[in-house]
């Protein structure tokens, strides 16, 4: 296994770094084929590592692999190691699985842009994922950093792909700058272990977490808990992540299902045991994923953009994983990350062949009917959607399920709570559904015409999607169905094992199980009902001007408006302050003077430079007459001052 690990993030970094140097020479073949080829071979080196930790059985096996020391000083040493265990493998898999389709599906989706620019387009793709893939292959906090910060640097390289339009520009800096504030957080944080116990590497961390006061521990979860909220998008620095979408679509469905935004569930189910013994931030975490769960999803009921609407579902999909987190459900959050990987890459890459169809329209209520010309992508995303709904059996019904029960057992109002939030989602999930793929075309006379199925290289993808979707929750069925049938939950089991031990877990009795199960379904399948009823028959006539609460949701409760004025718009005040004041008139009017200074002297001293002998001569005689004057002038006062001392 040692010799082979390094192999995963290596076949993206020279897929990188070929595509990269060689975009303007290489064809879009040749592109394609490199930048989707070495996803792949990660991902079979992945499958041949995830099979090496799975037959291990129950038992943790933790491998560590260290290439070289990164920092060696006296203090500490942090070495560039890699970590092979139960939860890297797993997430290897969804990073480099659903990376490759996604590629594969990008390959036919920007086929009509230029070489070069293609080229660039795959090199940043490869980037991203060597990135993440760094981040969970990370032994230590400091190389899930560097992990950490590439992501962010390749987040903004792709959300500002389109350079040339200003306003993408703006989402990019947006995206890249509020994942810096979380970033100082989680730096912070590294500091601090760092300090305290003079070591990063996980194995020693954990062992040595005892040591750490209560105080300490607290502090630290809370600074990487910021981390965490500014890279998966948690109130209230979530909005960078419906901006992102200004990237082409693919780069939407890498960011929000395989890479990035899952980086801070990641990095809390590792620090597992940090968690569980600072109760505090994990009641924080709940709180805050809970709210953001129900916020997110109620500004999606009324977004009528359709990258937008899943933007919003992604965001309040994160909270509902950060909720697992903070009742203490690892297993659930993780699951959730998995089947989440899943349909919501489905439901992009369905959005990316509906706008592909549409000559570039996202505007859901400029289109209906679509299941009439574009049946494999009607029918996988109407799978995503039951999927994210939570409709047995489906894979997001046992991973949400799990988290709800989690969330029952740590406080009742947590669980009623999530499920209307559940509730909302199935609404404006069906109500995306119905106004793009029933009803009647509302779109215009060219774009009908033109309308056709996407291409094998962008339906094979959904259709492997689709079947992940529908099947990918039997992983982890819960015991109120099969005893000792939860996979996932065994699989990982040693990963969480000490976190176990230290809290008394609450399970629900199998008839209360079945009984909150079946509710919540028949309620999801009325909202699913009233949704399909209600927006199915929408003909495309002029929507009445929303007031009120409607408007409130449709401008996103002005949180962005907000954000501007108490922060972006005094901070843009006081760089011009700076740039006008401090800047041009202090520092350059300082600089610039002494320059006109000297410039205007030299004007005035080239004056004495007249040609005429009897000026020289008389210039000369005055010269000589000062030199005297002076000279006298210091020999008096010498003698006075030898007199008086």
């Amino acid at each position: 296994m040692n010799k082979i690990v390094f192999l995963v993030p290596l076949f993206p970094l020279l897929g990188f770094l070929i595509n990269g140097l060689g975009r303007k020479s290489l064809s879009k073949s040749a592109i394609g084929i490199i930048g989707s080829g070495v996803i792949l071979l990660s991902f079979l080196t992945s499958c041949y590592l995830f099979s090496i930790v799975a037959s291990a059985g129950e038992g943790q096996l933790q491998t560590v692999v260290t290439l070289f020391n990164f920092i060696s000083v006296d203090a500490f040493t942090i070495p560039f190691a890699f970590q092979v265990d139960q939860l890297s493998v797993l997430f290897l898999l969804i990073i480099t699985g659903i990376g490759f389709l996604i590629h594969l599906y990008s390959s036919a989706y920007m086929k009509e842009e230029e070489t070069q620019h293609f080229g660039r387009y795959f090199a940043y793709l490869n980037l991203f994922v060597f990135s993440m893939l760094l981040l969970v292959m990370g032994a230590n906090y400091v190389i899930m950093f560097i992990g950490w910060e590439g992501v962010g640097l390749c987040s903004y390289l792709l959300i500002g792909y389109w350079f040339k339009n200003n306003d993408f520009n703006y989402a990019a800096k947006k995206a890249f700058i509020m994942n810096r504030i979380g970033d100082l957080g989680f730096l912070l944080a590294v500091f601090w272990l760092l300090f305290k116990l003079g070591t990063v590497n996980y194995g020693d961390v954990f062992s040595q977490v005892a040591s750490l006061s209560t105080f300490d521990i607290a502090a630290i979860t809370t600074l990487l808990f910021i981390g965490a909220m500014g890279k998966s998008a948690q109130i209230p620095l979530y909005t960078w992540l419906p901006d992102a979408m200004a990237g082409p679509t693919p780069v939407s469905a890498l960011i929000h299902a395989a890479t990035m935004v899952t980086a801070g569930i990641y990095m809390i189910a590792r620090s597992n045991i940090l968690f569980t013994m600072a109760p505090t931030t994990q009641t924080l975490i709940a709180i805050i994923g809970l709210a953001t769960a129900i916020f997110a999803a109620t500004i999606a009921l009324k977004q009528n953009d359709i990258k937008k609407v899943l933007a919003y579902s992604t965001v309040s999909q994160l909270g509902y994983m950060f909720l697992g987190l903070g009742v203490g459900s690892y297993t659930g959050a993780v699951f959730h990350v998995m089947t989440h990987a899943f349909f919501k890459a489905l439901l992009f890459l369905g959005a990316g062949s509906v706008i592909h169809a549409m000559h570039h329209e996202q505007d859901i209520r400029k289109m209906g009917n679509l299941k009439k010309y574009m049946p494999i992508t009607h029918i996988t995303f109407l799978l995503a959607c039951l999927a994210i709904a939570g409709i047995p059996p489906f894979s997001g019904f046992f991973s949400k399920d799990e988290i709800l029960a989690a969330a029952f057992t740590k406080n009742p109002l947590y669980y009623y709570i999530g499920v209307g939030g559940a509730l909302m989602t199935a609404f404006y999930m069906f109500r995306l559904y119905a106004l793009t793929f029933l009803g009647k075309f509302r779109g215009t006379h060219d774009q009908e015409h033109h309308l056709h199925e996407s291409p094998s290289a962008m339906t094979i993808p959904l259709i492997v999607l689709a079947v992940l979707s529908v099947f990918g929750g039997f992983i982890g069925i819960p015991e109120v169905f099969a005893e000792n049938k939860n996979w996932l939950e065994h699989f990982l089991s040693p990963i969480f094992a000490e976190s176990t031990k230290l809290v008394t877990t609450e399970h629900l009795s199998h008839s209360q199980e079945y009984m909150m199960m079946g509710i919540v379904t028949v309620l999801i399948a009325v909202v699913i009902f009233i949704a399909v009823s209600k927006f199915k028959k929408y003909a495309g006539e002029q929507e009445e001007v929303e007031t009120g609460v409607g408007k409130l949701l449709e401008n996103k409760w002005y949180i962005d408006e907000l954000y501007n004025s108490i922060v972006v718009n005094p901070i843009n005040a006081f760089a011009g302050f700076c740039k006008n004041f401090i800047e041009k008139s202090g520092i350059d009017g300082a600089v610039n003077g002494v320059g006109k200074l000297v410039s205007y002297s030299s004007r005035q001293l080239r004056l004495i430079q007249s040609g005429q002998v009897a000026s020289y001569l008389l210039i000369m005689i005055l010269s000589i007459v000062v030199f005297f004057i002076i000279w006298f002038n210091d020999i008096t006062i010498m003698k006075f001052l030898n007199k008086l001392f």
